[in-house]
């Protein structure tokens, strides 16, 4: 049987390893930018560019090399950029996202993206893609951004910017290493993404059953002993507290969460802001653990996502925009929200969204909208399972951000 690895943490390195012939600085020159790298600026009008693969900065992964999905010419308005394989394209627009690919084919980008190209008798083009992953680029990148709600990188600052360069035959061997790394990063990656899959597979598995005299739904099929009700028959629904200036100060000032708060099945408490909730009015506002919460109005693809409070937030509400689910005794909190989660991957709630300026799923809907329910401890069976998916898929992630941690490390020590 063969060993697990150790983790990362573990790890101890060679004292040593600083005098091995691979990290010996002798023949390094510190260059600029643009004396070793060049940005393509060629430009793709919409008209000409029609069936071309389209890489927008939505499109970039933060600290990915990868580019996993893309768009065509004909979805996108205005001037882009043309990149040929092997170029970088590197996010200019909130650089602090650290979004940079190196593409595998020959496309066109966002102007928002800076095509950058190795100038390969001074920059090995394998190379250069670690250099500005590295934190000693992009912490430059973000210094030199100028503009405040959407700070930019301009060329003609960035080039002027200098680092240190090994030789070539150095570059290359510290290449070797760094992809070799990156492609244990993306098998990883891949291992998650086939645990999701499994995931929304066995969702389907339950909601649109194929089994024998399974039941029709709106949304789908279920067994014939699941017992279909509404949500409102099921459980509490609430819409929150609306902001408004005059709850901006109080006497009963609370942490709320909203939509940026709720992803898609955890709560995010980077950013909890404050207002005040009337004392008589606070139980219907103030949350529990087991409520779930769901976006109430937000974009199509994202309309429905939903979280399960777990108490992460002493004495803590809501805003409008969220609606509050909580079951009566016969759903398992979790199983509703795998059911809920099923609705947002099938596409159920964005195509039963009312629209307006925004998509919405608002409260009087979500209440007359359809539910099974299973016995109770069919339920926690089903979750059961549904949770060891989830944390075998936690534990790979777990992997790739120690594995990412450790290439950032590698990276440090040539850039």
């Amino acid at each position: 049987m063969t060993a697990n690895p150790a983790p990362v943490s573990s790890v101890v390195t060679n004292p040593q390893w600083a005098g091995l012939p691979l990290f010996d600085r002798t023949g390094w020159l510190r260059m600029a930018f643009g004396d070793f790298a060049e940005s393509i600026g060629d430009r793709a009008e919409p008209k000409d560019a029609q069936r071309e693969i389209y890489v927008g900065l939505e499109h970039l992964d933060s600290q990915c090399l990868h580019i996993r999905r893309w768009g065509k010419g004909s979805d996108v308005t205005g001037t882009k950029l043309r990149f040929r394989k092997g170029d970088i394209i590197f996010g200019r627009r909130r650089a602090y996202q650290r979004k940079l690919a190196v593409a595998e084919f020959d496309g066109i980008c966002s102007a928002h993206a800076m095509v950058v190209r190795a100038k390969p008798d001074k920059v090995l083009p394998e190379f250069l893609p670690f250099l500005m992953m590295g934190d000693l680029f992009m912490n430059r990148a973000v210094e030199i951004s100028v503009g405040s709600l959407s700070p930019t990188i301009n060329w003609t600052t960035l080039k002027l910017e200098t680092f240190v360069l090994p030789p070539l035959d150095q570059q290359r061997h510290i290449a070797q290493i760094l992809w070799t790394a990156d492609e244990a990063i993306a098998r990883q990656v891949e291992t998650s993404e086939a645990f999701s899959i499994f995931f929304r597979r066995f969702l389907d598995s339950l909601f649109k059953f194929q089994g024998e005299g399974a039941q029709k739904s709106q949304f789908g099929r279920v067994r014939s002993d699941w017992r279909l009700s509404r949500v409102e028959d099921e459980g509490d629904v609430q819409l929150g507290q609306q902001k408004h200036p005059k709850y901006d100060t109080g006497s009963n000032m609370r942490p709320y969460l909203r939509v940026q708060n709720v992803r898609d099945s955890w709560i995010d408490t980077t950013d909890v802001l404050q207002m005040h909730f009337p004392e008589n009015e606070l139980a219907k506002f103030q949350l529990q653990p087991g409520d779930i919460l769901l976006n109430e109005g937000q974009t199509r693809e994202y309309l429905g996502r939903s979280a399960i409070f777990r108490g992460e937030i002493a004495g803590c509400c809501f805003q409008k925009t969220l609606l509050r689910f909580r079951c009566s005794t016969s759903l398992v909190p979790e199983f509703a929200q795998a059911y809920f989660r099923f609705l947002l991957y099938s596409g159920f709630f964005a195509s039963h969204a009312s629209q307006t300026a925004i998509a919405h799923v608002t409260a009087v809907h979500f209440k007359k909208m359809p539910i099974p329910v299973p016995a109770v401890t069919e339920q926690e069976q089903i979750v059961a399972k549904l949770r060891r998916i989830e944390q075998a898929r936690q534990r790979i992630e777990g992997q790739v951000a120690n594995s990412r941690m450790l290439l950032n490390q590698l990276i440090a020590v040539w850039t």
